[in-house]
């Protein structure tokens, strides 16, 4: 009688480590394109290199003299093509491994309570402008950045370089003003910029309500490390938009429990 031979298939600790770390990175680039038309270039892109092998067995040698030309290309085609995701995978990383997050894992196990105090300090300005600019149903988008990268906002923004506060967001947002038109961006405890002109997001997935304000607050967290608050001017609702995805009509006091957390 004869039994299987296992022993061809030896699998390790290392292998299983090999097999979760690419399961995660997968995961991680659906999560980056999910819902975007990056989702439909791929698909195309895994037919085009399926279509290559399928008429490179079969020797059809014109097409596969064709395909190969763009197969040949393959990583930096890929990179061309998927520019915005490839920012934001690395930005991705990065913020992980940053010492800046280390950091405040251990001010949260040893500095909790003085961080939350000091922080609602911060965002206290900004909370009582939003319910402000909702009452009175003024749109507006303020943008809070992790990290200020100055060539991707200030190309389009009116630098401010100026302290939070309730009476300077409500005044930028007025609809009389000439910087409403436009996201404000809160960096490095300031209002860094206003009136700044953001990409748009690129989801096809989006409700039919959303504007070119809730498309350009998604589309600033896609490409940055970033998180928005978005005012509706129709309807007052708020949102807020962090790594692509958008929460709606959320109340005050998660707006608060969100920007202690992220901001």
């Amino acid at each position: 009688m004869h039994f299987f031979d296992f022993s061809l298939f030896k699998f390790t600790f290392f292998d299983l480590l090999d097999v979760v770390l690419v399961a995660f990175l997968i995961y991680q680039l659906y999560n980056l394109i999910r819902g975007t038309i990056a989702a439909n270039i791929f698909i195309g892109l895994a037919l085009l290199f399926g279509m290559y092998y399928v008429v490179k067995a079969l020797h059809m040698q014109l097409l596969t003299g064709i395909l190969g030309k763009f197969v040949d290309v393959g990583i930096i085609a890929l990179i061309v093509v998927f520019q915005q995701e490839v920012r934001r995978f690395l930005l991705l990383v990065g913020k992980n491994a940053s010492l800046q997050r280390n950091r405040a894992w251990w001010q949260y196990f040893f500095g909790k309570a003085d961080a939350e105090k000091n922080n609602y300090a911060r965002i206290k300005p900004v909370i009582d402008a939003c319910k402000s600019l909702k009452s009175t149903r003024t749109g507006a988008l303020i943008v809070f950045a992790k990290y200020y990268d100055e060539q991707f906002y200030q190309n389009s923004c009116e630098v401010i370089e100026g302290k939070i506060s309730k009476r300077l967001l409500e005044s930028i947002f007025q609809k009389t003003s000439p910087l409403h038109d436009g996201a404000v961006v809160i960096a490095e405890n300031k209002i860094k910029s206003a009136s700044c002109i953001l990409p748009l997001t690129e989801k096809t997935d989006l409700p039919a309500q959303f504007g070119l304000r809730h498309r350009a607050g998604i589309g600033v967290t896609e490409a940055n490390d970033a998180t928005a608050i978005i005012i509706s001017e129709e309807t007052g609702e708020l949102s807020y938009a962090k790594q692509g995805r958008v929460k709606m009509n959320i109340s005050f006091a998660e707006l608060e429990k969100l920007l202690n957390k992220d901001f």
